[in-house]
């Protein structure tokens, strides 16, 4: 893990985004398409952390971006060209524009001044979406990655942000896959390769800093 100076540093409020991925109802609330994964996302922590970095965000002027994979009635746009996508249209709860499914899920909060990036193809938050150009246009350099899954979504994440350039730090704790023991593992080989790997603990005591205070 990094130290506080180390992780404050990255963590500065005026370039600091934190993203949270596929957080909606219909990935991980009550009413599911993917109920193994909501359950780990909630009875893990997962959720419950990313609720607290949002609202210590707010609190602490970072930007918050939310990123939530939709697809039309007609599916119209939507990919087919793998095996996800295909039983992704069978499942009995659809990620449809304009639903219930397609909202941000309680705990979090999502605050006016958060930008909520909505996708209706691929596996990507960023890569093909508003994401990137948004970031760089609120003069992002360090990307908190959160959400969901630690399977595709959230490594889709990571790299994309790497490769466009930015710095990538991930709360371990605030991210959630299945089956439970898969998220650790794929974090251990694989994200800490490229990201700065933490705790929401960690973030929450960069974020929670005051405004303009720096490390010695």
């Amino acid at each position: 893990m990094p130290s506080y100076q180390a992780l404050s540093e990255l963590l500065d409020p005026d370039t600091t985004v934190l993203l949270t991925v596929e957080c909606q109802e219909g990935v991980v609330g009550t009413d599911s398409a993917l109920p193994e994964l909501a359950a780990q996302a909630r009875s893990g922590g997962a959720l419950a952390n990313i609720g607290r970095l949002v609202d210590a965000a707010h609190a602490g002027g970072v930007q918050v971006v939310h990123a939530v994979a939709e697809r039309r009635p007609d599916g119209r746009g939507a990919n087919r060209n793998a095996r996800l996508f295909r039983a992704a249209e069978r499942l009995p709860v659809q990620q449809l524009t304009g639903t219930p499914a397609v909202r941000v899920a309680a705990p979090i909060e999502v605050a006016e001044e958060d930008l909520v990036v909505r996708r209706l193809h691929g596996l990507s938050p960023l890569h093909g979406t508003d994401a990137d150009p948004l970031l760089r246009n609120l003069g992002c350099r360090t990307l908190i990655v959160t959400g969901v899954s630690a399977n595709v979504a959230v490594p889709n994440a990571v790299f994309d942000a790497v490769n466009s350039g930015y710095s990538v730090v991930v709360p371990a704790d605030a991210i959630a896959g299945v089956p439970a023991d898969y998220t650790p593992a794929m974090i251990r080989h694989t994200l800490a390769l490229v990201a700065t790997v933490a705790t929401t603990s960690d973030v929450l005591a960069c974020l929670e800093r005051p405004r303009g205070i720096r490390p010695a």
